[in-house]
């Protein structure tokens, strides 16, 4: 039986397709290539390029291969870009996932995992962040994976899907090999930002805000491993195949880094000084998010391996050294 990986040439889904090749799992990606590379995809798994929306795509997958399970990686994932795009992110978030359902449905294919976010919280309660709390996006991207969850409770009780949906915050980190990594365009995510002033990508780095009700006055964030991330998908589809429940789970570290004190780790991995300039604010940036990941480690046996930031500073670092243009030079 195979793994079906959606969304596998992206970033945390090709590192998930690598553990699973790595694991020893039969490994299917399907990817559009629209943010995602071909080159990031393992030579292990087999490729299919196509996207979910297209149900005769699905479908002729799914009758390909012999799927017994789905990791769903496939959606628009830009908080920003989901203000000035709803509906692209609709599109592709909402109907991929209802046309992905309805072919899983058609072809028996019963268990699926599902990338969602903390985003899906918005504004926290508290600090950390547990599974229970209320869920109330303050953007358009939140508001598209928490619907997704709700399609999957109800096409659970319907067709008898089971379903894990896994909230993750920040996450960061390359493989430590650094055959593959992130790579975006464009960047929005804070430690590669950091690492393209020592690449020379940038003359300084922008801190937002400096008068947060934090110790330093700077947002505090959980970043997470890429592939710490990846055995956590790994784990949770392991558990539906051994007849576990739907459920939620959030992936963390549980422990916050301020953007100063990420700064000044980059700045002792890298041996650069990297210079800041601090900026207003951004709106809707909450001061702290948090995970407490207790549920996580205790139901599906998750332990981080890569939890100090020294060491996703330095996968990330070896990652960026050795690729200057990330996946560029396939695009042509």
């Amino acid at each position: 039986m195979s793994i079906l990986v959606l969304g596998g040439a992206g970033y945390i889904g090709s590192h998930t397709a690598l553990a699973l090749v790595k694991a020893g799992r039969d490994v299917v990606v399907a990817d559009n290539l629209e943010t995602g590379f071909r080159a990031a995809v393992p030579d292990a798994a087999r490729f299919y390029e196509g996207d979910i929306r297209d149900r005769a795509f699905v479908d002729r997958l799914l009758e390909q291969e012999n799927i017994d399970g789905v990791i769903h990686f496939a959606a628009n994932s830009q908080v920003g870009e989901s203000m000035v795009k709803p509906l692209k992110y609709y599109d592709n978030n909402l109907c991929g996932t209802k046309t992905l359902l309805e072919s899983m449905v058609a072809h028996g294919v019963d268990k699926i995992v599902f990338s969602s976010t903390a985003a899906t919280y918005g504004e926290p309660e508290r600090v950390p962040i547990l599974e229970t709390d209320r869920t109330c996006p303050t953007n358009c991207y939140g508001e598209t994976k928490l619907a997704m969850e709700h399609m999957m409770k109800w096409v659970s009780a319907a067709h008898g899907l089971h379903f894990v949906a896994l909230r993750y915050f920040n996450a960061c980190g390359a493989e430590p090999d650094a055959s593959i990594g992130e790579a975006h365009n464009p960047e929005t995510h804070l430690i590669p930002l950091i690492l393209q002033v020592p690449q020379g990508k940038r003359s300084h780095i922008s801190v937002f805000g400096k008068d947060y009700p934090t110790p330093d006055g700077t947002c505090i964030r959980d970043y997470i491993h890429v592939c710490d991330l990846a055995q956590a998908h790994i784990l949770a589809l392991d558990y539906l195949m051994q007849g576990g429940q739907n459920d939620v789970f959030n992936l963390g570290n549980g422990v916050g880094f301020s953007v100063l004190e990420v700064l000044e780790e980059a700045r002792r991995v890298t041996g650069h000084p990297i210079p800041a300039k601090i900026e207003d604010r951004r709106a809707g940036d909450p001061a702290q998010l948090i995970a407490s990941s207790d549920k996580a480690k205790t139901v599906l046996g998750w332990k981080p391996e890569y939890d100090s930031l020294q060491t996703i500073i330095e996968t990330a670092w070896a990652w960026h050294q050795s690729h200057p243009t990330g996946y560029e030079q396939e695009r042509g």
